[in-house]
């Protein structure tokens, strides 16, 4: 068993372990492989078809588990590296010491969002961008929009609205319920209604560019925003022992959402792992 670690608690010799390992896993190609997973599951409400990535109650064992095929890829290149976590609720400016230029890079130039510092800045010749929305093969960022609609973090206490729901999920199982701890964590809320983006999806509204689109794992801030949101599924469970996974049974074939929706002892894609057996993690790595 290993440990992840708030990034803030990362000695330097950790993080550059971490970034090598990361650069060593874009040089050999498999880094693309991870964002052209991450866009082709990303199925959003209006598209038909099966929903496991995003906007369903599969969104957390889901990422889970990409998270873990994502570090054992960085382990077999350095067994002594795992995903750090970024805390949103505290490292909340473009000051934190994550965004530095010894880890992540900082925030892109005003004139087309290319990131210009740190091991993922383009210039540097380490780090292209293969697979986007855009022709654009540097890293992009706009921490907070500066200058234009700015955006601020979720706060604690923001995160606590989703933290104290009883229930993980309810009907309809999409982007649409205002209940439900999955959904309130994800963050999928109609615009002008309440707080737009709320929690994950706004920590990926905050530090914009590649971060904004299915191909969100092209910025490697990214993993780390999802370890705490994993972390945050696991404060969640203990916090409400008996709040299962739902939904626990398939869908009927009448229910709208059927063939739609992965219950908790059906396949996810592109894995044949069931929710079941992402519930917990305590054999492989824990948090401190």
């Amino acid at each position: 068993m290993y440990t992840r670690k708030n990034q803030r608690d990362l000695t330097s010799a950790e993080k550059k372990s971490f970034v090598n390992a990361v650069l060593e896993l874009k040089r050999r190609g498999h880094y693309d492989e991870f964002v052209r997973t991450h866009v082709e599951f990303y199925t959003p409400d209006g598209e038909s078809g099966l929903r496991s990535g995003h906007m369903a109650p599969t969104f957390l064992p889901w990422h889970r588990r990409f998270l873990l095929e994502f570090e054992g890829a960085l382990r077999s290149i350095d067994p002594g590296v795992s995903l750090p976590y970024w805390d949103w609720t505290k490292d909340n400016t473009p000051a934190a010491a994550l965004w530095g230029d010894d880890f992540l890079g900082g925030t892109g130039r005003s004139q087309d969002q290319q990131v210009m510092t740190g091991p993922f800045a383009y210039r540097s010749g380490n780090w292209t961008v293969r697979d986007n929305v855009t022709d654009d093969r540097f890293l992009t960022r706009n921490l907070g929009r500066p200058g234009h609609d700015p955006i601020v973090l979720p706060t604690a206490a923001e995160l606590e609205s989703a933290m104290k729901r009883p229930v993980y999920d309810v009907a309809p199982w999409d982007s649409t319920p205002t209940k439900g701890f999955r959904n309130g964590l994800e963050g999928w809320v109609k615009p002008g209604v309440d707080q737009p983006w709320r929690n994950h999806n706004r920590v990926h509204r905050w530090v914009g560019g590649d971060m904004l689109g299915a191909a969100s794992p092209n910025d490697p801030v990214f993993w780390l925003h999802h370890a705490f949101v994993d972390l945050l599924w696991d404060r969640w469970q203990a916090r409400h022992p008996k709040a299962g996974y739902l939904p626990a049974k398939k869908l009927p074939a009448g229910d709208p959402q059927s063939g739609r929706v992965i219950s908790l002892h059906e396949p996810m894609p592109p894995w044949n792992v069931t929710p079941s057996a992402m519930l917990g993690h305590a054999e492989t790595y824990r948090y401190a």
